[in-house]
């Protein structure tokens, strides 16, 4: 398991317990003392200090760092139900040709179900008879176990995307790279938000420019055109994400490689549906 944080140890005394299997724990220059009371209360996690803080792409260092052909993420408040990670490796083992298992993501103390974990089981990419469970392109971070060698191939977690919305570039690219990717519902991952969260409207902000910035690295360009116009026509946290992805730009761009037809097609057909 690895799970990236920054200050964050009043939610890490609940999720660390509660994890099956060896942890690694990638600190993002942490300013609340948050490894050394790790190190003391959680001996048996590895944790590895970044001296800044890499946000999502603190996984790549985990991942990295991992001796095990599988790695299963989880947030600093989130956590994996038990026998989860057991039957995830034995559906990786059984299906070598899947990159990323996607599970069913429970939230808050009412497990409510993650509305884009309904999206995936609903996927319209359909069923093969050889998978166990919907073909998908993308997942919940918190909710996502990957095979270590198709993760690294695909790059990891990408800086220039940053967080959130991490997870759709890395979909694409695992896809374009002919993994298969897998909705499993009986993999249930547990998330309580944190209280310590940026205000929503920052959030949503962040979302877009990762979705932007995602689209112009990987997506032909008159998709690109319809979904930064739309951006730009959108609210106030919407048009902010656009002027993000604009500085963004000196760094994307170099990164560009459009998808491979058959993962375009299937992207366009979850935009229709």
């Amino acid at each position: 398991v690895v799970v990236a944080t920054r200050n964050r140890w009043a939610d890490l005394q609940i999720s660390l317990p509660r994890h099956e299997g060896p942890v690694i724990l990638v600190d993002n220059a942490s300013t609340d003392n948050t490894p050394d009371r790790v190190a003391a209360d959680f001996p048996d996690a590895r944790v590895i200090r970044l001296r800044r803080n890499l946000a999502a792409v603190a996984r790549n260092v985990g991942v990295e760092a991992a001796t095990t052909p599988y790695v299963a993420f989880a947030d600093d408040d989130s956590w994996w139900a038990p026998g989860a990670l057991r039957r995830a490796a034995e559906i990786l083992d059984a299906h070598p040709g899947i990159g990323l298992l996607a599970g069913r993501v429970l939230v808050r103390e009412e497990e409510r179900l993650d509305p884009v974990c309904a999206q995936m089981a609903a996927s319209p990419l359909g069923r093969r008879a050889d998978l166990p469970g919907p073909s998908v392109l993308g997942a919940v971070a918190c909710g996502a176990i990957v095979r270590r060698a198709a993760y690294l191939q695909a790059g990891g977690f990408d800086p220039v995307v940053g967080f959130p919305g991490e997870e759709e570039r890395l979909a694409l690219d695992l896809a374009g790279y002919g993994w298969d990717l897998v909705y499993v519902d009986d993999l249930v991952a547990h998330h309580h938000p944190s209280a310590t969260r940026p205000p929503d409207v920052h959030r949503r902000a962040a979302s877009t420019r990762s979705a932007l910035v995602t689209t112009l690295m990987r997506r032909p360009w008159p998709v690109v055109a319809d979904h930064w116009r739309a951006a730009l026509l959108g609210d106030r946290a919407t048009r902010l994400g656009l002027v993000e992805a604009v500085l963004a730009l000196p760094r994307a761009l170099p990164r560009r490689r459009v998808l491979p037809e058959s993962v375009e097609r299937d992207r366009r057909l979850l935009e229709t549906a």
